[in-house]
């Protein structure tokens, strides 16, 4: 199946993980990018694979998402460009009906995480404050997008915080 849909998020740094992260929802997710310009991604969350084309853009951006099967998924995997993404994803209910999307990553990118907050209109993406355990804002920061990080790994300024 094949969806068409604007994706309007801000991204951020994680300052700490929330307690009781077990309790919520997660997600084992690979993903690697055949092209980071323009930005087409395959992605396994769990047993779904997903293959993405994305537009430009940083807080509003269309994305195209079409299912693909396992096998497709694997011959794909080898056209992949940079590292292959490896992280859980955590779903954590905000304020207002908005989820947090808690991403810790494993692998090459050990040790970093980052959590996005996607919202219907730009309206709620400019109003929205963000919780104390969000650290610094990146979305306009293209450093911090995974096909960034898939081909150059974490931002120097992180790496030298820990």
């Amino acid at each position: 199946m094949k969806k068409e849909i604007y994706e309007i998020e801000r991204k951020f740094l994680v300052k700490s993980i929330p307690q009781d992260i077990e309790k919520y929802e997660c997600f084992d997710i690979e993903q690697g990018y055949i092209s980071t310009d323009p930005t087409i991604r395959i992605r396994r969350r769990n047993n779904e694979y997903i293959l993405t084309v994305k537009g430009s853009g940083t807080v509003k951006k269309l994305e195209y998402e079409i299912d693909i099967d396992k096998r497709q998924y694997e011959k794909l995997r080898s056209k992949t460009e940079g590292i292959f993404i490896r992280k859980k994803r955590y779903i954590i209910p905000l304020q207002k009906g908005l989820k947090a999307e808690l991403d810790i990553y494993f692998g090459d990118l050990e040790g970093f995480m980052n959590v996005e907050v996607e919202f219907e209109d730009m309206p709620n993406a400019v109003m929205f404050e963000a919780p104390d355990w969000f650290g610094k804002e990146v979305t306009q920061d293209r450093r911090y997008s995974n096909g960034s990080l898939s081909l150059y790994g974490v931002p120097d300024e992180v790496k030298d915080e820990k």
